[in-house]
């Protein structure tokens, strides 16, 4: 198996883990707020990250520097664009709309992937993109037709961010060591929801704020959020967009609801519409279309 190929395996399992946990995650944000939850999710991953630095591979401590802060600060700064106005547009949107508008950013990467790294678009990846777009507005809303509403545009930001921070990793993860590269976008995402979580969210007692932070269930999403899905997730992000193209990403974490959905049947009751199912269908015929059919890039070694 080559390097493109392992990438895309790899990133599809980072797709399932936020898929199949969203459902954790969903429930522990109904007891601690979510940029709060969001905080302490990201700043605990920093902390891992850095800890499997120092331990393992403490030479890579050697190889920081101003650019690699900079560059580090860019990612977090999309991330936490992506999470926070997410967070924000739910308050007034429906989860199908959130879920509709926020894969849009399958669409908007290869815009930026042809902007960014000059990457053609090919029809094979316009076909892959478009099916995918056009399957996740089959689940999300399952044959009940778009109602737009206020919070759509936040969410449509929050996709814009998404989709960006996944294009400028593509062009970032060839130059620094994946690890602190991971760690340091993980310790601005923290950093920025603790502001905003300071701004934003009501301030609970010390005492509350721990009897939220140990109830079981808070406490297994933020294990699960710190190491699975955030440290590892985007280390593994990291390290796989150095063999494979942005828009091949985009497609593949388009796979996420369709985890997600299976999650909700399997565990919460859930049931999936025929629509739906073939929303489904279409995702994964747009991942397996771009997984056949892209040509896998060269590394990114200049600046753009």
């Amino acid at each position: 198996m080559n390097r493109s190929r392992a990438a895309d395996l790899s990133l599809l399992l980072v797709a399932m883990m936020w898929g199949c946990t969203f459902l954790i995650v969903q429930h522990a944000v109904r007891v601690l707020p979510p940029m709060a939850f969001n905080s302490v999710r990201f700043l605990g991953a920093a902390l891992l990250l850095a800890i499997i630095i120092t331990v393992f591979y403490r030479s890579q401590w050697k190889e920081m520097n101003l650019k690699m802060l900079l560059h580090s600060c860019v990612l977090g700064l999309f991330l936490f664009i992506g999470y926070a106005f997410q967070t924000a547009g739910l308050l007034y949107t429906t989860t199908s709309n959130a879920g509709f508008i926020t894969g849009l950013s399958v669409v908007l990467v290869p815009f930026l992937s042809f902007a960014l790294l000059q990457h053609s678009i090919s029809k094979y990846t316009w076909f892959s993109a478009l099916l995918a777009a056009a399957g996740l507005y089959l689940l999300t809303f399952s044959g009940s037709g778009m109602s737009l509403n206020r919070g759509d545009l936040l969410i449509f930001v929050s996709a814009i961010g998404f989709a960006l921070h996944i294009g400028y990793t593509g062009i970032y993860a060839g130059r620094y060591p994946a690890l602190p590269l991971a760690a340091l976008q993980m310790a601005v995402v923290g950093l920025l929801s603790l502001a905003a979580s300071a701004l934003t969210e009501p301030v609970s007692d010390p005492a509350a704020l721990f009897e939220q932070l140990t109830r079981p269930h808070v406490l297994w999403a933020l294990a699960v959020s710190i190491g699975p899905t955030s440290a590892f997730a985007f280390w593994i992000q990291t390290v796989c967009q150095k063999y494979t193209t942005p828009s091949r990403v985009a497609i593949i974490f388009a796979t996420e609801p369709v985890f997600a959905a299976l999650t909700g049947i399997l565990f919460a009751g859930e049931r999936l519409t025929f629509i739906g199912g073939i929303g489904c269908v279409c995702i994964l015929a747009g991942m397996v279309v771009a997984e056949l059919k892209s040509v896998p890039p060269k590394v990114q070694s200049e600046a753009v």
